[in-house]
């Protein structure tokens, strides 16, 4: 599994692709996937380009967006809005249940507030969600815009492991892209998966 915030296909795309395929991954958690003009083309030519196809999310989720491979079963997937508070971004979450390799999982993709307040809101919501979709197992991640000693964050890591991913610069700070200073980005799994790496 790979989470990874797109900034809306602004960069160099090709590149971000053969990333997205070097990695291998079964499941991509998208944040900032285009939303706007021709949005489905876009998320299916990253898709296509990554050896891979879309599995829910993009402008219907207001942005959060799920990849995956072809050895991946879908049950069903529900892109979900979030409360609009005015003056803000519209937020929302990609989730779907698969099976991999005989295994059932929620995945959920987000990208929370830029707002203290909302964004703790959003985790709660987060939280909910993931036990709503009747299974077992579930990963979520994206884009927190909180640090991990933030509010929303430890909110979601206090029933969730926090994966803490190591990026590929050799440490865990994911932001800013250009010189990473400290970590907003996650990926969480329910207790009784067993994270790698």
């Amino acid at each position: 599994m790979l989470s990874y915030n797109v900034r809306s296909l602004r960069d160099d795309t090709a590149a971000l692709a053969r990333v997205i395929h070097a990695c291998a991954p079964d499941l991509v958690l998208v944040q900032e996937a285009p939303r706007f003009f021709r949005w489905r083309k876009a998320a299916a030519r990253l898709a296509k380009a990554s050896g891979l196809v879309v599995l829910s999310g993009g402008a219907t989720a207001a942005g959060p967006l799920l990849l995956c491979s072809l050895r991946v079963t879908v049950e069903r997937t529900e892109d979900v809005l979030l409360p609009l508070t005015p003056g803000l971004h519209r937020r929302g979450f990609a989730t779907a249940v698969v099976r991999i390799a005989g295994a059932r999982l929620g995945v959920l993709s987000c990208h929370l507030s830029l707002q203290r307040d909302e964004r703790l809101a959003q985790a709660g919501l987060l939280l909910e969600r993931l036990a709503s979709m009747g299974v077992e197992h579930a990963v979520a991640g994206g884009d927190l815009n909180d640090v991990p000693t933030g509010k929303a964050f430890r909110h979601l890591a206090g029933p969730l492991q926090d994966c803490r991913a190591v990026a590929p610069w050799g440490g865990d700070l994911t932001f800013p892209q250009d010189g990473p200073r400290k970590r907003i980005d996650a990926v969480f799994a329910t207790p009784g998966i067993e994270v790698l790496g």
